[in-house]
């Protein structure tokens, strides 16, 4: 896991309701919220609307619990014409010592959209 130590592109809590039989939480709920985040990183990338296409890969570490505190970074591991590839980590801000436990990474891919909904080219770096 490669957490890039800049500002968290999200943070959130969850709730009761987003808790499985196991205690711990919905790995779709945490999916959503890399989602969100890798949106609005690709978004930013793209100057404008995107769209995922893929989830090349998600490893799930550790668990996440009822009161943890989830930190969500995600850098852009690669760029193409006009997709985004960005890795995205969640850390979980844990215990009465706050201790960082990493908990789950994925590479999401966005393609940056035109006014049809199409594909259009990134912009220049």
């Amino acid at each position: 896991m490669t957490t890039n130590r800049a500002d968290p592109i999200l943070r959130v809590v969850p709730m009761p309701g987003d808790i499985n039989s196991n205690g711990h939480i919905f790995g779709g709920w945490v999916l959503s919220q890399m989602d969100i985040a890798g949106g609005i990183t690709a978004a930013r990338e793209a100057q404008g609307p995107v769209a995922t296409v893929a989830i090349d890969t998600m490893k799930f570490i550790a668990p996440i619990l009822l009161q943890d505190i989830i930190s969500l970074y995600a850098t852009v591991e690669r760029r193409g014409r006009t997709s985004l590839a960005i890795r995205i980590d969640v850390m979980a801000s844990r215990g009465r010592d706050r201790r960082e436990v990493p908990v789950t990474s994925g590479l999401f891919t966005f393609v940056a959209l035109d006014e049809n909904q199409r594909p259009r080219p990134l912009p220049e770096v």
